[in-house]
Formats: structure tokens, sequence, C-alpha cells
């Protein structure tokens, strides 16, 4: 079953500063709110065909909040960092900009910026996934 009804769904356009040329410079992703930080990081690291996943990743909100799974870190994560896997995307407001960094020893840098209107996935892709995915 779908993840998220067809109108909850909206697509956070990320921009890559990352250090590769050979990776596209700019990627869209469409997800719903009720899906979580944790799956927006998995269709990223998907949408830029990365084949090692066992780096740590981090998103920071504008307000300076941290996004990660927090068992990852072993106890390590940066102070006040909640827990990717059960925050939602539905904190995040539409023209909404945050980072995404893969690899903190590579920082391979994104800047995402939540689009301002919201998609139908039927329409668009003709299914409803459930879960985040590169477009």
């Amino acid at each position: 079953m779908a993840d998220g009804s067809r109108r909850d769904w909206a697509h956070p356009a990320l921009t890559s500063t990352g250090q590769l040329e050979a990776t596209p410079s700019n990627l869209i992703i469409l997800a719903a709110r009720s899906h979580s930080f944790a799956q927006l990081a998995s269709a990223i690291d998907l949408g830029f065909a990365r084949w090692d996943l066992a780096h740590l990743h981090l998103f920071t909100m504008f307000d300076a909040t941290h996004v990660s799974p927090l068992d990852w870190w072993d106890g390590e994560a940066p102070d006040g960092t909640v827990d990717g896997h059960v925050t939602k995307l539905s904190r995040l407001q539409a023209d909404e900009q945050f980072a995404y960094v893969f690899d903190m020893g590579d920082d391979w840098a994104h800047l995402c910026t939540v689009a301002e209107r919201r998609i139908d996935p039927l329409e668009e892709l003709g299914e409803v996934p459930d879960r985040p995915v590169p477009y």
C-alpha cells in the first residue's frame, strides 16, 4: 500500500554542490509528507547512484536542527539531533531550504528546496510509490 495520500505529495528539488562532475547537478525527488527523512536520504542517494551506502548522513534544517538516524551514530550524534527514522517530511514548508550531507568525511553536500506546489504522483508517475523516488 502506498504511503501518503495522493494530495499529500511534494517534490523537494535537490541541487548538488558535491565534488563529482559526473553526477547530475539537479535532482527532483517526489516524496509524501508522511515519509521520513531516512527514506528521503535513501532516495537522494539512489538518484545520485551512490553505491557505498555505509556512510553517515545528516540533514540540517534552516533552524539548525539536525536530522539523522540516531542508531547509526553509536551515541555520538551532534547535540539536539532528531531521529531521521521517525521524523517526517511534514515538518517542511513550501520553499523551505535545508542541507543534506552524505559521507561526513567527504562532505557530499546538497542544498534542498521544497517545491512550492504539490503534485499528484498518479498523474506524474502513473502510481503512488510507497517511498520517495527520484524523478
